[in-house]
């Protein structure tokens, strides 16, 4: 009995994981989100990764703005023309945070966002024995490390996506580059051979007077 209440307290620890936000989304201009943190000395982790950018003949490179402000509107962080960023920060205050993305570029960019908290319980009341102590550690060690697999891969899943992107539209422009220049190369040497045509032309027509 004793085991599988242990058992069910490691699961509830296991699903103290709250607060958590991934999304994907097209910024225009200027794009804000809000997020919670209820505990003071949780830790929010945050990445953002810009998947793609709507134009088709520029690659642009200016990434986009992050302003992160606390509960009472003071600002934490402020990060500028980021391609991709990850980082975490301490909650001083519980309450609201708000995440606001500035595109300043002429061109819709495709973002993924992804915020995690999370708060940790790691005691039960009702378990005073020494002995738990170490069990408890280790669900606790457990726990994080999950929390920061999962963060971790949606992350490195969100460059890979990016990368992809880039790779193929910097392919494409390279095609049409390649058709561009065998287009002018064509047009080139039928300019060349009507200017030869012309100048024959006028030479025989010059030997015959």
């Amino acid at each position: 009995m004793e085991l599988l209440r242990l058992m069910l307290m490691g699961v509830v620890v296991l699903c103290q994981m709250n607060g958590s936000v991934a999304l994907r989304f097209v910024i225009d201009r200027e794009e804000c989100f809000s997020h919670e943190a209820k505990y003071v000395g949780d830790t929010v982790h945050v990445s953002f990764v810009v998947i793609k950018i709507d134009s088709t003949w520029q690659y642009n490179q200016e990434g986009v703005d992050l302003v992160v402000k606390g509960p009472s509107g003071e600002q934490l962080h402020d990060l500028r023309d980021k391609m991709s960023e990850k980082f975490d920060f301490v909650v001083h205050k519980a309450g609201v945070h708000h995440f606001c993305f500035t595109n300043k570029s002429p061109y819709h960019e495709t973002i993924d966002f992804d915020v995690h908290s999370a708060h940790f319980t790691y005691y039960d009341e009702h378990a005073k024995d020494e002995h738990f102590k170490p069990l408890f550690e280790q669900i606790q060690k457990l726990e994080e490390a999950i929390f920061n697999i999962q963060f971790e891969q949606h992350w490195l899943e969100a460059e890979t996506d990016r990368q992809a992107i880039v790779n193929e539209g910097m392919s494409r422009r390279a095609t049409h580059k390649a058709m561009f220049e065998s287009a002018a190369l064509i047009g080139t040497s039928l300019l060349q051979v009507f200017l030869l045509k012309r100048l024959f032309e006028r030479k025989l027509g010059t030997s015959r007077v």
